[in-house]
């Protein structure tokens, strides 16, 4: 019988204690662009644009800056993903520090 190997993530340890960049996309607000939904940098705390969005600017930061690790930063959603490993990540809560108002 062949063992069956479950996809996961093997940079977890890369996540920092991060503060979001922004209340939205930061590069969106600079830009005056408009985004669909929010994700963060667990690495450097950098909010950019989904994938659905016109710029996409999470997945252009994990490009730039070879940060593997992002988290929804929409309400109620704690779900991530790795896009070096191309995986989702069942987080259980939050993990980034709220921004200060």
């Amino acid at each position: 019988m062949e063992e069956s190997m479950t996809e996961k993530c093997t940079h977890l340890d890369q996540i920092q204690s991060v503060t979001p960049s922004a209340k939205g996309c930061e590069d969106c607000l600079k830009i005056g662009g408009v985004w669909v939904n929010l994700r963060i940098c667990l690495i450097c705390g950098h909010v950019g644009c989904c994938d659905a969005s016109p710029n996409r600017h999470a997945t252009k930061h994990v490009h730039q800056t070879g940060h593997p690790i992002i988290q929804s930063f929409q309400p109620g959603e704690t779900w991530g993903w790795c896009y070096m490993d191309e995986v989702p990540i069942p987080f259980s809560r939050k993990l980034y520090e709220p921004q200060a108002e």
